[in-house]
């Protein structure tokens, strides 16, 4: 049965009279002195908790060994190095072998498979959770923390080893994921930055009178909501992945929030254009507003980077959106200064008494 990642299978035979479960288990490595790893975790679909056998070049000889390891929360988050010990599973036999025979060497790409036979409990065979993954390097006998990409943290798998049909993972964290991104991407990195830019360009325009800042504020308004949902649903995510820590973008994440936040509570103590705190408030305004702005800009590529979608046309739609954005409001800004500097130049000729008030030269007469 092929697997969801990695390009792994696996395969088994299942003995009711006695329970007992044959595995064949077919994965990769990524690198010469890296490591790949499958097992069972008897609790949960996740890899915390996994009894996992894990295959690796001996430090010592350069032969191929497979041994035993249990990943508790401690290794999860990088507390602790991931040291063997035995499994506290019935494990009645285990082996590896790569594929091409005593000849074949480790090397990025080359084949290995793993066998086990293991010891069920008669009643928990309808699902039992498989989790697999690799790494690119073994420090000693200790296998360090494989590529946090999408494919690495989505290798899990739930089967029923009697029916052979695969269970679908009850909270949806891949498809959760994915909503995460795409809200965060259009509110975040869209839809408050085009607010930003209503709010500098379209102000200027008499014509338009007070309806430039209807429009800011409901555009601004409208992305904060859907940046909220966003927000949760990053938080929801956490909760489903204690051991998966996204430092830099979990940061990035939180004070773009708290920004944004700010910013729409500043909108209810925005004082008249009378009052004399009205200077502050602005220069409040524009500084929380494009500090908001450019975080969510920069966490939108770390998410790509998170999602593993560091090369992908996701990523690539998204920078022609923006980069557009960008042209056009160089395009406004340049023509901003242009409209001040007439204006000021115009301003300096009528204190002069070059031109009258409606903007036509003025001339001496002469009898």
């Amino acid at each position: 049965m092929p697997l969801s990642s990695q390009d792994a299978s696996i395969a088994w035979t299942f003995h009711p009279h006695n329970a007992t479960l044959d595995i064949v288990f077919f994965g990769s490595f990524i690198s010469p002195s890296g490591w790949v790893g499958f097992g069972i975790n008897p609790n949960s679909p996740e890899m915390t908790g996994t009894r996992a056998l894990i295959a690796f070049p001996d430090p010592n000889s350069g032969q191929l060994v497979l041994l035993p390891y249990i990943i508790d929360p401690s290794v999860k988050l990088q507390k602790s190095p991931l040291l063997s010990k035995p499994l506290d599973i019935h494990l009645l036999a285990s082996s590896s072998t790569l594929y091409g025979g005593k000849m074949a060497t480790i090397h990025n790409g080359a084949t290995i498979q793993i066998y086990a036979t293991l010891k069920l409990v008669p009643n928990k065979t309808k699902n039992v959770h498989f989790v697999w993954n690799r790494g690119i390097y073994v420090q000693g006998y200790s296998p360090t923390i494989h590529p946090t990409n999408i494919n690495d943290l989505s290798s899990v798998a739930t089967i029923d080893v009697l029916s052979g049909s695969q269970a679908i993972c009850h909270n949806n964290f891949l498809t959760l994921k994915n909503v995460h991104g795409v809200i965060n991407a259009i509110s975040w990195g869209v839809v408050l930055p085009l607010g930003a830019v209503t709010a500098r360009y379209l102000r200027h325009i008499e014509s338009l009178g007070p309806a430039w800042f209807y429009a800011h504020a409901g555009i601004q308004l409208s992305g904060i909501s859907l940046g909220t949902v966003g927000f949760a649903i990053g938080i929801r995510l956490g909760q489903l992945s204690p051991g998966r820590v996204y430092g830099l973008h979990r940061k990035l994440g939180i004070a773009t929030f708290v920004l944004g936040m700010l910013q729409t509570l500043a909108l209810f103590f925005r004082p008249k254009t009378t009052n004399k705190f009205r200077k502050y408030w602005k220069s409040y305004h524009h500084f929380v507003g494009y500090a908001c702005v450019v975080l969510g800009v920069v966490n939108v590529f770390q998410g790509f980077e998170v999602m593993g979608e560091g090369r992908s046309y996701t990523k690539l739609a998204y920078c022609l959106c923006l980069s557009t954005m960008i042209g056009i409001s160089v395009a406004l800004e340049v023509n901003s200064w242009v409209v001040f500097c007439r204006k000021a130049k115009e301003e300096k000729m009528r204190r002069e008494g070059l031109i009258g008030s409606s903007g036509k030269f003025s001339g001496s007469s002469h009898g």
